[in-house]
């Protein structure tokens, strides 16, 4: 009925009262009166006060109607009419707007389309000046013209990063932990994600297992505004569930992404949380409250280091030299491993990893996991230690230091002495510390084997990594091949390195770092390649001892570096 009331009434502009029959002798003219409409409009003062009960309550219940209608003079159904009708009003105009603007892309793309063609009709050949037939073009504009359509496609997708949870987790992995879509409100139109509202769930991490993470409950929006800038905005949900305990409530946050003329983007970026840091590690205090650890000067500088794997990923003309055609299996390897490390290295609970107790040291973090019919893991028990620790240091030193093959044997105990060489390089981004590399470690024993170690290093103005993992001989030739690198197995290990907290800059700032690091070590080790089998307390203590051996070597050797 409610359906039917909305389609009848949808043209009025009074409430309908239905007149019941009174009586069984009335005529049949009586009874056919009793049958008709009586419009009756509402007055100015109801239409105002329904209108701003609207704003506030779109869907009122029947207590809330009944509550209005005793207050305004009208029926409870005359309300509940008069709701119906404007929620009808609104979804069209809201269907007229969305039509307008599709219709304004549409002319645009119009327009454009009939400047190319002109473009082409008025090409000539450079070598006769004649007319050009479209086969004749250069090589070099057909391939700008490749690259421009695909970078357009890419700002497209960037923009709809925020609008895919799994996407945004993997873009960010070293800040998200991890990120579920409760509810999908809309899908916004035209497949691009504008007008697109959804529930979400997220946590929040830096990585070290000294600082808890912060979870939100939240609302994102995303909105392509009329010149073409995005909004994406947060804003927590938390009132909506009391009973819930949170650290932490997202005020409006999020960003605006601009597209430049010049083919860059332009991003603002805003993080606004209210939160309760009392639980983190006094080493990295200074580094939380100043904003470095969560906030938007990370996101930035995270996101401008992804778009220069991605630009590094999508590049066609870079030299093949040792690597060939397995470029970019090899790149999608290094990601993979990259984001499979952020999830062992934090405070995070929300993975399939499990603390231990009793580990034996109250600095060390160790965790287990089972892995079983996993491709892109080793089958058997997985442990996982993690320590963070402050070195008088500056982050770039300490990052030069471990990603250099030349010092590895400084503190990497596993390659036993052995002499580390580069087999392969790519570069991933402008600085020279951004790459991907496959490493051989020539063993001191003949008797022994070599071993082949991919490793990738990243760094931005906020944090930097280098993230490693013996791999398979054979596998990697398959990589290097160009095939599927999804079925290499990898047990990431590596370092985090952050600054002490925020630089001096004269005057004295509150909780500024001394320039420092904070370096936080994790391994990931098979200890035995049967899932079903028995975690012994000697795998823990071996783990343990080789996680502090080799927190002594790079405070030996960085130590000996600074006297």
């Amino acid at each position: 009925m409610d359906l039917i009331r909305d389609e009848e009434f949808e043209s009025k502009s009074g409430t309908d009262i239905m007149e019941a029959p009174s009586g069984d002798g009335q005529d049949l003219n009586k009874n056919q009166r009793s049958k008709k409409k009586r419009y009756h409009r509402h007055t100015q003062h109801q239409i105002q006060e329904m209108e701003a009960f609207f704003k506030e309550c779109p869907h009122p219940d029947d207590k809330q109607r009944k509550d209005l209608g005793r207050r305004l003079g009208l029926e409870p159904l005359q309300v509940k009419f008069w709701f119906q009708n404007k929620r009808t009003q609104m979804k069209s105009h809201h269907e007229r707007s969305e039509n307008s603007q599709l219709r304004a892309e549409n002319e645009k793309l119009r327009v454009e389309n009939i400047r190319y063609k002109e473009a082409l009709s008025n090409a000539s050949c450079p070598n006769c000046g004649g007319p050009a037939a479209i086969g004749e073009m250069s090589f070099d504009e057909q391939h700008l013209r490749v690259e421009n359509i695909r970078l357009r496609e890419e700002i497209d997708r960037i923009s709809g990063i925020a609008a895919k949870h799994n996407q945004w987790t993997n873009v960010f992995s070293g800040i998200v932990s991890r990120a579920v879509t409760l509810e999908v409100l809309s899908t916004g139109v035209a497949g691009n994600y504008n007008g697109a509202l959804q529930v979400m769930t997220a946590e929040f991490q830096v990585p070290s297992p000294l600082v808890p993470t912060r979870e939100n409950y939240f609302l994102r929006y995303c909105k392509q505004h009329a010149d073409g800038t995005w909004a994406v905005v947060d804003v927590s949900l938390d009132n909506l569930r009391p009973s819930a305990i949170s650290r932490c409530r997202r005020r409006p946050s999020g960003c605006l992404i601009q597209e430049l003329p010049n083919g860059y983007s332009k991003v603002i970026w805003v993080e606004h949380v209210e939160v309760d840091d009392r639980a983190v590690h006094t080493i990295y205090r200074p580094l939380v409250n100043s904003g470095l650890a969560f906030g938007a000067k990370r996101w930035v500088a995270t996101l401008d280091r992804q778009c220069e794997r991605l630009a590094s990923a999508m590049a066609h003309n870079i030299p093949a030299g040792d690597v060939g055609e397995g470029r970019k299996s090899m790149l999608k390897l290094a990601e993979r491993m990259a984001m499979s490390f952020c999830t062992g290295v934090g405070a995070s609970t929300a993975h399939t990893w499990t603390t231990l107790s009793g580990s034996g040291a109250d600095d060390v973090r160790v965790m287990t996991r089972k892995s079983m019919d996993d491709p892109g893991r080793p089958p058997g028990i997985v442990l996982s230690a993690a320590t963070s620790f402050w070195l008088p240091v500056p982050p770039k030193r300490v990052f030069d230091f471990l990603r250099d093959e030349n010092s590895r044997s400084e503190w990497d105990i596993l390659s036993n002495g052995g002499l580390v060489q580069e087999m392969a390089h790519i570069a991933n981004g402008r600085d020279p510390g951004n790459s991907v590399s496959l490493l051989r470690v020539n063993s001191a024993n003949s008797s022994q084997s070599n071993m082949l170690i991919l490793q990738e290093s990243c760094i931005d103005a906020t944090s930097s990594y280098v993230i490693y993992a013996p791999v398979d001989i054979v596998a990697m030739n398959v990589v290097l091949n160009g095939g599927d690198p999804d079925y290499v197995a990898l047990l990431p290990s590596g370092f985090a390195i952050l600054p002490d907290g925020p630089a001096h800059h004269g005057g004295g700032i509150p909780d500024a770092g001394s320039g420092g690091s904070l370096l936080t070590v994790a391994f990931q080790i098979l200890v035995d390649s049967v899932p079903t089998a028995k975690l012994s307390l000697g795998s823990v203590a071996t783990v343990n001892s080789l996680i502090k051996c080799t927190v002594e070597r790079i405070k030996s050797a960085v130590g000996g570096e600074i006297a």
